[in-house]
């Protein structure tokens, strides 16, 4: 037995796996994932798409059981973080918080000023390739590295989204453009799911 295993649900006798899946299905209301960047001047983002959804929660209160433990939140909005807020780094949190919450929407918010506009894909293989070493050019699609044009960024992004298996159909994917100044969000996507037509 490792040294956390108390810790993991999977380790427990009684573990299965259907139940678990319910039972934090019910302990997190989650309804939207929001995927945006690690800038620190971004960090409202999240905020700022719970006041504009309007009936979102975030960052939501933690419930505590009877004996204290964290067991649930109040907060009907993930957010995921990464460079530029590009969605590539995104699609496996999507797939994941499917099977474990269920979703209902998708946001990718890329904002002004960002780092990522700041280099080009030809320039960080090239850093890499004398600065480390390394051959970084087929580790990524060249149009997810960086943001040349945030308009063409947050389409190909929620195209990205969309077309990808792990990504449920039933859920609605918006891109939004924020300023970092004046915390306003423009909607540049909105790709509202079709109804799943039954068998």
């Amino acid at each position: 037995m490792g040294k956390f295993d108390r810790y993991a649900f999977n380790a427990a006798p009684e573990f299965k796996e259907a139940e678990v899946r319910k039972a934090f299905a019910r302990a997190v209301p989650l309804k939207t994932l929001v995927i945006y960047c690690y800038d620190p001047r971004a960090a409202e983002i999240p905020d700022a798409v719970a006041r504009l959804f309007g009936d979102e929660v975030f960052p939501g209160e933690v419930v505590h059981d009877s004996a204290g433990m964290r067991v649930a939140s109040s907060t009907t909005i993930f957010p995921v973080v990464v460079a530029g807020g590009r969605a590539v780094d995104a699609l496996r949190s999507i797939t994941v918080a499917q099977h474990l919450f269920g979703l209902q929407n998708i946001v990718v918010v890329h904002h002004s000023h960002c780092g990522a506009t700041t280099f080009t894909p030809d320039g960080i293989i090239d850093a890499y390739r004398h600065e480390h070493g390394a051959d970084i050019s087929d580790l990524y699609e060249r149009g997810s590295i960086c943001i040349d044009e945030f308009e063409a960024s947050l389409k190909r992004d929620a195209a990205l989204i969309r077309s990808h298996p792990g990504t449920p159909k039933h859920v609605n994917i918006f891109g939004y453009f924020f300023d970092i100044d004046t915390g306003a969000l423009t909607e540049v996507v909105k790709d509202i799911a079709q109804a799943i037509e039954s068998a």
